[in-house]
């Protein structure tokens, strides 16, 4: 079997094709990274924890009832993701998907959400598995609960 080269891949990689994605998937209106590796994707826009700073990260995300969950991977790395860091000072988030966007309020799945939800996880991209191996840590779930009603918008988040 193959080695999966995205496990613990260079944070400068990671920057890199990140901000490729936040672009084209903005430019596109989720048309262009609409999906990561055949799993769907969106932008999570969270509040930096230090500078306040809107942050935005493009994510694999599964739906939630009327909301939706992230994996707190960071490729398979020691250390938890910066959005993740971001959600402890500030769990108030934008999520962008295609044109829509949803203000939602973050927080961490209980332990059988996380169970269930990390499943359907590997499910849809095997390599959260890998990342699972790869690290000593338990890989947070996070859930984005609707605060208000979706904005159909014509246009990315600012």
């Amino acid at each position: 079997m193959a080695k999966n080269r995205l496990v613990q891949a260079s944070p400068l990689l990671t920057k890199g094709f990140s901000a490729l994605h936040r672009f084209w998937y903005r430019a596109s209106g989720g048309r262009l990274g609409g999906s990561l590796r055949g799993a769907p994707a969106v932008l999570l826009t969270t509040t930096g924890a230090k500078t306040g700073k809107k942050r935005t990260w493009p994510l694999i995300a599964l739906e939630v009832g009327d909301g939706y969950a992230f994996a707190a991977s960071n490729g398979g790395h020691d250390r938890d993701p910066a959005w993740y860091l971001n959600l402890s000072a500030n769990p108030a988030v934008t999520v962008q998907v295609g044109r829509r966007t949803l203000d939602g309020r973050a927080r961490d799945a209980t332990v059988v959400e996380r169970d269930a939800l990390w499943a359907r996880f590997v499910d849809v991209y095997s390599g959260y598995a890998d990342y699972e191996n790869a690290t000593t840590r338990r890989i947070p779930v996070v859930v984005v609960e609707p605060t208000g009603e979706p904005n159909p918008g014509t246009g990315p988040v600012a």
